[in-house]
């Protein structure tokens, strides 16, 4: 199985826009709702192509959230550059992007 196939995928960090990608998916965290999650994924992963789909899901483990963002890009060397960028694995046929979410008491879930 390849390290794309069973989500190892390598770790780098490149500069986007100035700010570095660790900087840029961080800043995914503060999402409030589903809306702006999906929008800010959006414009993250259209530096590398015309976005076609994007599905995201939410899971809770004990004290911990995320959100698991499936997305689609027109061309697979489109998707193949953004995994690179991103560090991000593809999951089936889709690339997987990973938000940590704020979790605890009176936070709502997306």
């Amino acid at each position: 199985m390849s390290p794309r196939a069973n989500g190892n995928a390598r770790r780098i960090s490149p500069e986007l826009g100035g700010a570095s990608v660790r900087d840029r998916l961080h800043s995914l965290e503060d999402c409030g709702d589903a809306a702006s999650l999906r929008s800010a994924v959006g414009e993250l992963c259209a530096e590398f192509g015309r976005v076609t789909r994007i599905d995201i899901l939410t899971m809770a483990e004990a004290e911990k959230r995320r959100a698991l963002c499936f997305v689609r890009l027109e061309s697979e060397a489109q998707e193949l550059r953004l995994m690179a960028s991103l560090g991000v694995a593809r999951f089936g046929n889709d690339v997987l992007v990973i938000v940590d979410l704020p979790g605890g008491p009176g936070r709502r879930v997306l």
